[in-house]
């Protein structure tokens, strides 16, 4: 299918869309909170789904869990996924109010939330991600992924669109190891006309704030968010090590 490419102002500050409310008067769209779960309250089911260990290969043991207000992932070297070359924990989709929040073609949405990311969760020269955006369903690729990745012996932590191999934006993990450390991550959906801003923060200092326009972050259906730890064993620098990853103060928002 031909990707359309329509001719937009991207960036939102020179032109802010109006809506009509409820009385007929326009006003400006705004960013407005849909999903604040919190850990110890709302537990796993704040989300859609749970793959934890889903190949049954570490039996007896809970790889996705709450711990105080933080989400918890673990990672050891004898976990494998149902390809066996690769190994997955993660969550999938956002829930609030007992329904799953869909996002849709066109829309934009905003995430944040602070991680931990100790040292010993590596880069690798093969795939880490830590979060994804996807289309539900098998076989689809990611649409958006943030990755540790080994970089001309190098850790890094990037932000890459899938469908053209977009950098957003990349920085050095290692002094943002062990760590709590704020990101936000923002995406107009588009098929060829989308738009993903990226920032990281640390101590209450903008370590990277990256944006690219004109990406393609739309397939079809509808767009979900994953987090956890989804690797490639085919790293060769000897970083693949028993891990974890943590997470807390998650929030999603809508531009309507």
């Amino acid at each position: 299918m031909e990707i359309s490419r329509r001719s937009a102002l991207i960036g939102g500050m020179a032109a802010v869309p109006l809506f009509m409310a409820g009385s007929g008067v326009a006003r400006a769209a705004t960013w407005k909170l849909k999903w604040n779960p919190q850990a110890n309250k709302d537990g796993l089911g704040a989300f859609e789904g749970v793959e934890d260990d889903r190949a049954g290969s570490h039996p007896g043991t809970k790889h996705i869990y709450v711990s105080g207000n933080d989400y918890r992932f673990d990672m050891h070297t004898r976990d494998r996924d149902t390809s066996t070359d690769r190994q997955r924990n993660e969550v999938r989709g956002m829930r609030a109010g007992g329904q799953n929040l869909e996002i849709d073609n066109g829309e934009t949405w905003k995430w944040t939330y602070s991680m931990f990311i100790p040292s010993s969760l590596k880069s690798t020269t093969s795939f880490s991600h830590i979060m994804q955006t996807k289309m539900p369903g098998l076989g689809s690729a990611p649409v958006t992924v943030m990755s540790l990745r080994r970089t001309g012996g190098v850790q890094k932590i990037e932000f890459k669109v899938t469908e053209g191999n977009v950098l957003v934006g990349e920085v050095n993990l290692e002094p943002l190891h062990n760590k709590w450390i704020d990101t936000e991550v923002e995406i107009k959906v588009g098929n060829g006309t989308g738009r993903v801003r990226w920032v990281v923060r640390e101590g209450g200092r903008t370590v990277l704030d990256a944006t690219k326009n004109d990406v393609d972050t739309w397939l079809d259906d509808r767009l979900r968010p994953k987090w956890g730890i989804y690797r490639s064993l085919g790293d060769t620098s000897g970083a693949l090590q028993n891990c974890y990853l943590l997470l807390r103060n998650l929030k999603a928002y809508k531009f309507e």
